[in-house]
């Protein structure tokens, strides 16, 4: 499976398995990503260039050009003020998103320090899976020599799903590598 080709994977493999599967009658019934939304905060005691430094990670990971998320309240208790930088956002859809899923589930996730799958708790009810990475280091893109500040992540998978058993039928039939239950 080729990682440019997961979309492809998805029509021809994932899908019919899924109709066969669950028994749905129709091909638009069938459960598929919507977006990836990965998301760094940086917080705002932190010098600008940490910012920079987010920004441009998140661009060489993802492919794409993040977004500057701004506070959107003066909290006096943080020394935060109103529209204040204080993360990256970025969007993820079509070929971008699956060439993203593919290296996080093939490349990224094996390199987790002691990793033994991703929660299968993770999902918020309405078939969306979020998960957090600690560290940017896992991802190849990122030459580390260059890196002064390590910056965590979330990555929040968005399905068609109606419910977490469907997406999770999804995401492990396009290979994300859940824990084993215990």
């Amino acid at each position: 499976m080729p990682r440019t080709y997961l979309s492809e994977y998805y029509r021809t493999q994932v899908a019919p398995q899924l109709m066969e599967k669950r028994g749905y009658k129709n091909l638009l019934q069938v459960p598929r990503l919507s977006k990836i939304v990965v998301n760094t905060g940086v917080g705002t005691g932190r010098d600008a260039d940490t910012l920079k430094e987010a920004v441009s990670t998140l661009a060489v990971i993802t492919g794409q050009r993040p977004v500057v998320t701004r506070a959107r309240k003066s909290i006096s208790n943080f020394k935060l003020r109103e529209g204040m930088p204080v993360g990256a956002c970025v969007t993820l859809r079509r070929e971008i998103m699956y060439n993203f899923l593919y290296r996080l589930i093939n490349v990224a996730l094996p390199r987790v320090r002691d990793f033994r799958g991703v929660s299968r708790k993770a999902f918020d009810g309405s078939g969306n899976y979020s998960m957090g990475l600690t560290d940017q280091s896992v991802f190849t893109e990122i030459d580390m020599d260059k890196v002064k500040h390590t910056i965590g992540m979330n990555v929040c998978i968005v399905t068609t799903a109606a419910t977490d058993d469907e997406a999770r039928d999804l995401l492990q039939m396009l290979g994300m590598p859940f824990e084993n239950p215990s």
